[in-house]
């Protein structure tokens, strides 16, 4: 399932008065709608794994709240995040993008998109395609925690690590450990919904 797909499961009452994951923003009703029909659902459509690469990347040192609220603007500055068209971009792009009030203007960042996006067609072209190498990192299939409280949440794990030393060789940037577990995490490689929460099963 893409996490794009609509979710059938979904409940159909008060929306608060379902119990979610600790870190969700109950009075946003983006947040909560991420949470409840995107978040740890397994992403295998290439686009799609792109945009959240874009997005993780950004959110460094951020809260993903800034990057959520931002997502729209983000997909018509880099073309509804298709890999081929970013990897098209020139210096006339980056100078766009850094006026650009609608994203994180951060020149290194946005330089490492770039980058990433023909990095990204490279790893395509290896392997057919990037969901297909991604996954083979976890044998395809999802990662299952068991969390209960927001304590039990680690900053990283060793699939994370490994994947991200892997980018770092194949020349991907800005995708530490710390922002290929949060990855993870988003594109459903690892269910990391906290075990009451209603989604925890669901996914």
């Amino acid at each position: 399932m893409l996490c794009s797909e609509v979710v059938t499961n979904m409940p159909t009452n008060n929306p608060n008065s379902f119990k979610r994951c600790p870190w969700v923003l109950e009075n946003d009703p983006l947040y909560v709608e991420y949470h409840d029909t995107e978040w740890g659902v397994p992403v295998y459509d290439d686009k799609k794994l792109f945009e959240f690469l874009i997005l993780e990347a950004f959110q460094a040192g951020l809260s993903w709240r800034i990057i959520l609220n931002k997502r729209d603007n983000f997909k018509k500055a880099f073309t509804g995040f298709d890999p081929r068209k970013v990897a098209t971009f020139l210096k006339r792009d980056v100078n766009r993008l850094v006026n650009d009030a609608g994203i994180i203007r951060n020149k290194l960042k946005i330089e490492a998109t770039i980058n990433n996006a023909k990095r990204f067609l490279e790893v395509q072209k290896e392997y057919g395609t990037f969901s297909k190498y991604q996954w083979q990192f976890i044998s395809n299939k999802p990662i299952v925690h068991k969390l209960k409280t927001l304590k039990d949440y680690p900053t990283k794990i060793k699939e994370a690590e490994i994947i991200a030393s892997a980018l770092k060789e194949k020349g991907f940037k800005f995708l530490g450990a710390t922002v290929i577990y949060a990855h993870m995490q988003a594109v459903g490689m690892v269910n990391d919904h906290v075990m009451d929460c209603f989604r925890y099963k669901e996914v």
